[in-house]
């Protein structure tokens, strides 16, 4: 990917503001502006609530029943986790495109250790997580030092750990481990039991909970947006959001709370994995010197080298931190289909590279969030799901997918000549 050449300016290194503080105290800053101002935002998750409504409605409800809910969140997990690291080395103008290839040889790696050299599954786990973090360093020098584009180096990488993968897989190696597969099967113990209608307890707790973080976060910001002499969002903005997010939270409270069984159900394991990646995932790009220099670099390169930032470092680490989640993907996914193959992760890196794109992720860089790329992950999971239970071919589905893509960059590009 081409480094994006914006104007050379220090100022497009300068951190950005705080979430709702896109206008200074006196300009325009209604509802209809500051919703305008941010449609990129807003519009992809008005595009993932119609997305579901439509297939909730073409399957006959199918879509959004509890057990369907959490294969939905099962089935994606692995791409939404990828998704993750690519939103930052895309955001930093570089592209991965091993990573399919590295679940499929790491995760050949792991089962080889569990089946063929009796290594307890955790070790295993730990071992194949340090693999990962390795050739993150690999990649990393090859883009960072010598210099060779992302997109070189992972296409090499690519053909590399897809050959290697086949070399030490063969057809396949089956898991044994009960443990190991209930990463991506079981839930998280409901230690507080279950309510009127099998509804899990501790899943309502925890939705609860989930919400009135949201909604302390919500007037938090306004209060830090306020402090600092900008003019927060309209307020009518931020109740919006919090009826919206309430409504969600609560809808998806309720699916978990169903999902499972009499003795196992509520919260899946592999959510809670997803979710605790996204939290410190956004954090690190958020609220830390490292976030900001990707922005940075992403933003105007030149610019950031001569305000002081090393973006080779920038680079090293971003391609290190795509080599941990890739591991990371890797475990759940063998975790959830119970057997290495070689052709595991076929086309992942495509799925990750979409859901950054569809979640608003720029395709010059500088611009791109985490959440955005989960909702994007979500888009095409579930267009994924509602086509294949209403019985359409592959091929048609992969159609689908690909226009949904080109459509979602074609309106990023056209937004941006309006601006421009």
């Amino acid at each position: 990917m081409a480094t994006s050449a914006s104007p050379a300016s220090t100022a497009a290194v300068q951190p950005k503001a705080a979430p709702g503080a896109k206008n200074p105290k006196g300009s325009d800053n209604t509802l209809l502006s500051t919703v305008m101002g941010n449609l990129r935002q807003y519009g992809i998750v008005g595009a993932l609530i119609i997305i579901v409504v439509a297939f909730q409605i073409l399957t006959g409800g199918v879509l959004l029943k509890p057990n369907s809910f959490v294969s939905l969140i099962q089935q994606n997990a692995y791409v939404i986790i990828l998704a993750i690291g690519m939103v930052m080395v895309i955001i930093a103008t570089h592209i991965d495109l091993s990573v399919g290839s590295l679940v499929a040889f790491i995760g050949g790696v792991c089962a080889l250790l569990m089946e063929h050299y009796n290594v307890n599954w955790i070790v295993a786990i730990v071992v194949s997580i340090i693999l990962g973090l390795l050739i993150g360093i690999w990649n990393g020098f090859w883009v960072a030092y010598v210099r060779i584009p992302g997109f070189i180096t992972t296409l090499a990488g690519m053909l590399i750990f897809r050959g290697l993968a086949t070399v030490i897989v063969g057809e396949s190696v089956p898991i044994t481990s009960r443990d190991f597969r209930g990463i991506a099967s079981n839930y998280i113990p409901n230690f507080l039991g279950f309510g009127p209608g099998g509804m899990s307890i501790l899943t309502i707790v925890v939705g609860a909970l989930v919400f009135a973080l949201f909604v302390f976060l919500q007037f938090r910001n306004r209060a830090k947006v306020a402090a600092s002499g900008l003019q927060p969002e309209p307020m009518s903005l931020t109740w919006i959001k919090i009826v919206v997010a309430g409504v969600v939270i609560a809808f998806v409270t309720y699916l978990l709370s169903l999902s499972g069984n009499d003795e196992n159900g509520g919260i899946p394991i592999m959510l809670v994995i997803v979710g605790v990646l996204v939290v410190i995932y956004n954090f690190i790009l958020t609220r830390t010197v490292f976030g900001r220099h990707v922005y940075a670099v992403g933003g105007n390169r030149k610019a950031a080298r001569l305000s002081g930032i090393d973006d080779r470092k920038v680079d090293f680490f971003l391609y290190v931190h795509m080599g941990f989640l890739s591991a990371v993907a890797a475990v759940c996914m063998l975790s959830r289909l119970a057997s290495a193959t070689a052709q595991a992760g076929m086309e992942f890196e495509m799925d990750a590279i979409a859901a950054c794109f569809i979640g608003g992720t720029a395709v010059t860089g500088g611009i791109g969030t985490i959440p955005g790329a989960v909702v994007g992950a979500f888009v095409m999971g579930v267009i994924n799901q509602g086509l294949s239970i209403m019985g359409v071919d592959t091929a048609i589905v992969k159609t689908i997918k690909g226009l949904v893509l080109l459509g979602a960059v074609a309106v990023d590009l056209m937004s941006k000549r309006k601006k421009g």
